[in-house]
Order: structure tokens, then sequence, then C-alpha cells
């Protein structure tokens, strides 16, 4: 089994870091890792360190630096609009589109979206939404944090924007003739994929979105969730990608 690993706001610059805080009791006390056991540091943003725990105590553990890295980020870049669904719904969307390898989640206010992100209770929405692909890309042992964007979420003008500055912009949509699996795909700058809430994308939506540049895609026969959507289509462009 390969080394867990702990996010850092910055990894440290000597031989040894004292690993504390929410991190270091998950360490000590949750997965009650012991001295000379692996694990590995990472910032978030491409840099790792391999460490030894040398010392534990209560929710704090004491590492040693065994070696460092570092890995670029994956381009073309991945970005998913993911339209807010109801229930834990987005929250699992968001779980495994991060252990797929999604570079950027933006939370959409979709016309059709049964939950709206308002006053509070959006920011808390959103907020939940970090702390789900933070926990992820630990798990799936990633250099890389994705981003969620939003303030907390994004209207369609604001998507149809940001479809009109990609490489290349895609649309779920289970009317789609084209398919994402053999649509032309850029080797540089970022791909959008639109996620569709429950209901899914509407025509005044669509239309926004094919002004943009944005091209309908479908995967398959089969009508999927919105909570699956999405990764099953990151899985797509990962395959395509080389990344896996």
């Amino acid at each position: 089994m390969s080394a867990p690993l702990f996010l850092v706001d910055a990894l440290p610059t000597g031989d040894a870091l004292i690993l504390d805080g929410p991190e270091g009791h998950h360490a000590a006390t949750v997965q009650r890792l012991r001295v000379g056991e692996e694990l590995l540091l990472a910032d978030g943003r491409g840099g790792t360190a391999a460490a030894v725990v040398t010392a534990v105590g209560r929710g704090v553990l004491e590492v040693a630096v065994t070696s460092r890295g570092y890995a670029d980020a994956p381009v073309p870049r991945l970005v998913t609009v993911q339209g807010i669904a109801k229930g834990d719904r987005g929250e699992l969307a968001v779980q495994a589109m991060t252990e797929v390898g999604v570079d950027e989640i933006v939370p959409w206010a979709a016309s059709r979206s049964v939950t709206q992100w308002r006053g509070d209770r959006g920011v808390r929405a959103r907020e939940k939404w970090v702390a789900t692909a933070r926990e992820a890309a630990k798990q799936a042992r990633r250099p890389w944090l994705p981003v969620v964007a939003g303030a907390p979420d994004e209207s369609t003008a604001t998507v149809a924007r940001r479809i009109a500055g990609a490489a290349a912009g895609f649309v779920l949509h289970e009317e789609a003739e084209e398919r994402l699996t053999t649509a032309d795909l850029p080797s540089v700058g970022e791909i959008v994929l639109v996620v569709g809430p429950e209901g899914g994308i509407d025509s005044a939506e669509l239309t926004a979105f094919r002004a943009a540049g944005g091209r309908p895609v479908r995967l398959g026969a089969e009508v999927l969730r919105t909570s699956t959507a999405g990764v099953a289509a990151l899985s797509v462009l990962a395959t395509r990608l080389g990344r896996w």
C-alpha cells in the first residue's frame, strides 16, 4: 500500500517537520502512524516530500524528510462546470471527479437546479465541496489540489464566458450526436466540460453555450446521473489525453 498523503500549507525547507493541527491529528490519532512509518507531504501545488515518522505525540507527529519532488501541472487543464444538485449528489460528484483528476470544479447555478446556493447557505455548501475535494485529493495521493471556483456559484453567462476563453468546451447532452470519445481534443490550454443538474440543461442554456463555442457531446446511449456523468466524461478525457 502506498504511503498516506497529508496536505501542508508549505513544505519544510529543512530536513524535519512537526505535523500538527487537523493533519497531525488525522495522522497520529486516526491513522495511528508509528515511528518508522513512511508518509508523503504535499503542498497541493505540485510539491511533495517523502518523510518518515521519528516521534509521535498526542495529535502530532515529528517527521524526517527523506526526499523531495515536484509534479508539473497536467496539460491540458480539465475544468468541470457542475450543475448544483440536491442532497449529497454534488459532493459525490466532487469526490469522484477529484479522484480521477479534475483540475477545477465550477459550481453552476443552472436554471433547473433544484437546490439554490444563496447567502450563508451557499457559502457553507461551497465549503463542503472544497473540503470534499481536499479529502479526495489526499485519498488519491494527488500532488495538485483541484480548485473549487465560484463565489459561491457561477451564472450561465459566466460559464459561457469561460467556455469562450477555453481551448475546447464540451456540454454533456443526451440528444447530442457527437461523441466525446471521438471529439477533437486540444493538446494545451483548458478543456471545459459542462454537466447539468438533475433536470438537465434547458434550451436557453444550451443556446448560450453553443454561441460561446461549446459543443454538445454524449457518452453513450445511457443517461447518467449528474453525480456520475462528470466522472465518466473525465475518465474518457484522461484516457484519450494519456493521463491514464
